[in-house]
């Protein structure tokens, strides 16, 4: 009988201190961890090598970038993921001559490089200034060829455009994933998006009928401001998705956690051609897309 194609995927979620050491470690502990329960593709979450210093803009945060090439924390994880024979994809602040990206690095079950995604959404607003830090990315949208599994990566903010899920699961994403970091927001206490986020993200999942990994960080941090201090309780709420959109398993907001999801792909792949989501498309109609403002112009 013909094997199945069958995936164990993990979310990682933790604090972030801020200092890089301390982070790369619990990164790689909660890694092993989820090898050691069976995970193949293991998602950590957004800038996990330290705070998530966007709440404010200064000019000395800048100086936490490093280039690409011979970044200390990839090549630890190229290494992690050699040894333990996983998938992981690394978040990093990268610095490109004299541009800046929100990057990800996609490492292979044998510690290859498979290259980068660079965050094409770029928010700004208060607690979330990521414009000050960012160019907005120049990778487009891409999925990465795995030992496991044809992958698409996208990177927080993204996850709200349903026009990042699409393309790449047009390329052929059988999962999607998406690092995080988002929580309180610092000018409004009131109020909360974490169901919002989730919704948006289970909605990517049944659309595109592929399951889909969120990993979020937790706890509060504080930093300086040219304002005084701000601050940000992220809502950790890590979640994995299955091809309908239904959570298949969810974290707390408070806790650490290593979730885990198993999911036959030759199985969704045979559903998704069924629904005819994909067969039913009309491109032809969808060009009023690409205008400005969203209206058709006769």
């Amino acid at each position: 009988m013909e094997r199945r194609k069958e995936v164990v995927v993990s979310a990682l979620q933790f604090a972030c201190s801020d200092d890089i050491a301390t982070n790369v470690d619990t990164a790689e502990r909660l890694v092993r961890s989820a090898h050691e329960k069976g995970a193949n593709i293991i998602l950590i979450q957004e800038l996990f090598e330290g705070y998530y210093f966007c709440q404010a803009q200064r000019e000395d945060f800048i100086q936490r970038a490093k280039p690409y090439k011979d970044h200390p924390t990839i090549l630890r994880m190229q290494k992690l993921a050699k040894e333990l024979g996983v998938v992981i994809p690394v978040s990093f602040f990268e610095e490109a001559n004299n541009a800046h990206y929100n990057s990800i690095a996609i490492i292979d079950a044998d510690g290859t490089d498979l290259g980068i995604y660079r965050k094409s959404h770029i928010p700004d607003g208060p607690g979330y200034e990521e414009k000050f830090y960012f160019n907005p990315g120049d990778t487009g949208f891409k999925v990465f060829q795995t030992r496991f599994a044809k992958i698409g990566v996208a990177i927080c903010w993204d996850q709200w455009f349903p026009e990042a899920a699409r393309a790449m699961v047009l390329q052929g994403a059988e999962l999607l994933f998406y690092p995080t970091a988002i929580g309180s927001e610092p000018q409004d206490q009131g109020l909360d998006s974490r169901d919002h986020w989730k919704r948006v993200m289970q909605g990517h999942a049944g659309a595109n009928l592929v399951p889909l990994v969120a990993s979020n960080r937790i706890g509060k941090e504080v930093i300086e401001t040219e304002h005084g201090n701000s601050s940000i309780t992220f809502y950790g709420n890590s979640f994995i998705a299955g091809p309908t959109g239904e959570i298949i398993t969810c974290a707390n907001d408070k806790e650490e956690a290593v979730l885990f999801a198993k999911f036959d792909l030759d199985q969704i792949k045979s559903k998704r051609h069924s629904w005819g989501i994909f067969r039913d498309r009309r491109p032809d109609l969808y060009k009023v897309l690409l205008t400005l403002d969203g209206s058709i112009n006769h």
